[in-house]
């Protein structure tokens, strides 16, 4: 109770990362916290990482958040249909129990990406306005129903405490300026990019190469400062940069 309690003091950045270093330990010992929000109809998720490891670093970060081959990224597919708490280790066998599912990634992936094993959870779905993942990795612990139930029971508190560091965060975004302006085939491009759209079909909408477009993706990304593009699609809709296309 008393970590749930911590839980509705927490609106900044800083708070979230104490929070999980404090009490929540005990609960849910874990080196690395990945977390993910969606607040879009596409299946963008604005990722953003905490650890304190001296191992794991941005560039890792980038990889296990790529849409294609990301380990979280294949975590969120067998979250989203199976609903349970999803372990991800090597010492385990695979399997689907009542309370959690267990699976096996490819070793040295797994070992080069730094997290080691991990459990993820999410709260929401595709109805939902607002959705939440999360990612808890360098376990201290083996998977077990208890850990399962843990993040079951926590989540909720979780999902509201990203929702107010997001929110916070966005509005200090608001009143700041972009560092270079954005070009009318940017935005053009940018919309799409918003809608989950891949180089390629964009460039068959708008009849352009697949590198031309990677360029202008690239150069969003640059102007944007982030460093993906779901980011660049929440931070462009936080912006106000994203209108309906015709």
């Amino acid at each position: 109770m008393e970590i749930i309690a911590e839980s509705l003091r927490v609106s900044q950045r800083s708070h979230l990362f104490n929070w999980l270093q404090g009490g929540f330990q005990y609960l849910l010992g874990h080196d690395v916290m990945i977390c993910g929000i969606k607040t879009s109809d596409s299946d963008a998720y604005d990722y953003e990482f905490f650890t304190s490891s001296r191992y794991f670093d941005d560039t890792h970060f980038n990889e296990v958040i790529n849409l294609e081959s990301g380990i979280v990224s294949h975590a969120l597919k067998i979250w989203k249909k199976t609903a349970l708490p999803l372990f991800v280790n090597n010492q385990t066998k695979s399997a689907e129990y009542n309370t959690y599912s267990v699976i096996n990634f490819d070793e040295a992936r797994l070992k080069n990406s730094e997290l080691i094993n991990l459990i993820a959870y999410g709260f929401g779905d595709h109805q939902s306005k607002v959705s939440t993942f999360v990612v808890f990795s360098r376990l201290s612990k083996d998977p077990s129903s208890s850990q399962a139930l843990i993040l079951e029971l926590l989540m909720p508190h979780l999902h509201c405490a990203l929702i107010r560091v997001a929110n916070n965060r966005g509005n200090a975004l608001t009143t700041n300026k972009l560092p270079q302006k954005i070009t009318s085939r940017e935005s053009e491009i940018l919309q799409w990019v918003h809608m989950g759209k891949t180089n390629w079909e964009i460039s068959s909408i708008l009849e352009i190469s697949p590198l031309t477009v990677k360029n202008h993706v690239q150069n969003i990304l640059r102007k944007l400062d982030v460093q993906n593009r779901g980011q660049a699609a929440i931070k462009a809709s936080k912006l106000g940069l994203l209108k309906m296309l015709k």
